[in-house]
């Protein structure tokens, strides 16, 4: 047997009333469902006892989720609180998840004037298999450091098309 699907992504945030509004009014995704965990089946899969969990579901409007109905699934863990990591880039464990955007300047500017902490600005891709397009680093309110991704027009057209193919 092999993985036959991406269910989705997860990360644990420290305020979902904080974060939440930045995936939403920011970047525009989609609250599926929003649920808490409390209970024993949670706690064995987390591995923590006495664990008690805030989940949000969220989903790209324009992208077809999969057999999950969502790609993202943030986490507060109400019970007990967790202490801030180190998620610089370089450091082992840590993560990134980019977000494809047709304009990737248009939401720099209009993030960057929300007060979004960025890397750098939009950075024009010079090599590899995206050349041509646009990409740049962010922070989450949490400091989750995410991406954002203008592929090449060619790439970005052959990347939507095959979306479309799936969800039919």
């Amino acid at each position: 047997m092999t993985v036959c699907s991406m269910w989705h992504a997860s990360w644990t945030v420290e305020s979902m009333e904080r974060t939440l509004p930045f995936y939403t009014d920011l970047l525009g995704l989609e609250v599926i469902h929003t649920q808490i965990q409390d209970n024993e089946y949670t706690r064995k899969l987390v591995g923590i006892e006495g664990a008690i969990l805030k989940a949000v579901l969220l989903k790209v409007p324009e992208l077809d989720a999969g057999l999950s109905g969502h790609i993202i699934e943030l986490m507060e863990y109400i019970q007990p609180k967790g202490v801030k990591i180190d998620t610089k880039p370089c450091n082992i464990g840590a993560a990134h998840f980019a977000f494809g955007t047709r304009d990737v300047h248009a939401m720099y500017e209009k993030m960057s004037a929300a007060g979004v902490e960025f890397v750098s600005e939009p950075v024009a891709i010079t090599a590899g298999i995206n050349k041509g397009g646009f990409t740049c680093y962010l922070h989450d309110p949490d400091g989750y450091t995410l991406e954002l991704m203008q592929p090449p027009s060619w790439r970005f057209d052959q990347a939507i098309a095959l979306t479309q193919k799936v969800g039919q």
